[in-house]
């Protein structure tokens, strides 16, 4: 979960200073609240979000190998082992959020491998694949092209590539990569991508109209 650019209104910061705890809302751990340390411009996806996108991909998350780049609050990656994924690696270069992640990565037994170090310099020294990667870096720092360049080694055939961004810009993906899904809320855009296929897989169910939360 990346942190907002924008200086917090009065009423967010507010919420800012009461935020500490993010909720799993569905899988074996659904209702589960984790503590998450306090971070100026922390943005967690909404539960209304998160909802629509796990409806998304339900089909492919049982045994998916998950990354969850600029992690933040983790739940992303979290989420998605809630509801089936073999395994997921979060990486935050702050270090008290990857504190935070592997506490509750503990706390939940979960099958989670937590990395403290900058998304971008972790990709470079990888060399394993990832079925679904969740990417919603800082909206300040515009990384989504470094960090969709950085992906590309990184993804097995028919990866599927969820990325959020400010709701006016939709960062260009790699030639090839074909826009599955998109919606918007007033602050954000949620796009769901998928790479191309060595072999027939298994397909998501099919399009509804597209999704927007307000």
């Amino acid at each position: 979960m990346s942190r907002s650019p924008s200086r917090p209104t009065p009423a967010t910061a507010s919420a800012q200073r009461g935020a500490g705890q993010v909720r799993i809302i569905g899988g074996r751990w659904r209702g589960t609240k984790l503590a998450v340390p306090d971070r100026p411009g922390l943005r967690p996806s909404s539960d209304r979000v998160r909802e629509t996108l796990f409806n998304w991909l339900m089909p492919v998350l049982p045994g998916a190998r998950v990354l969850d780049l600029f992690a933040g609050t983790g739940v992303l990656g979290l989420e998605a082992l809630s509801r089936g994924a073999a395994q997921a690696v979060l990486v935050e270069r702050d270090p008290g959020l990857a504190v935070a992640l592997r506490e509750a990565a503990a706390k939940l037994s979960a099958p989670a491998e937590v990395h403290a170090a900058d998304a971008l310099a972790w990709l470079s020294g990888r060399h394993d694949t990832f079925d679904l990667v969740f990417l919603d870096p800082p909206f300040a720092d515009g990384l989504w092209s470094r960090a969709l360049d950085g992906l590309a080694p990184r993804l097995a055939p028919g990866a599927w590539i969820y990325v959020e961004s400010p709701t006016d810009i939709a960062p260009a993906v790699p030639p090839g990569w074909a826009l599955h899904r998109e919606g918007r809320t007033r602050d954000v855009r949620y796009a769901l991508y998928r790479t191309p296929a060595a072999q027939p897989t298994v397909t998501l169910r099919p399009d509804d109209p597209p999704a927007t939360t307000e």
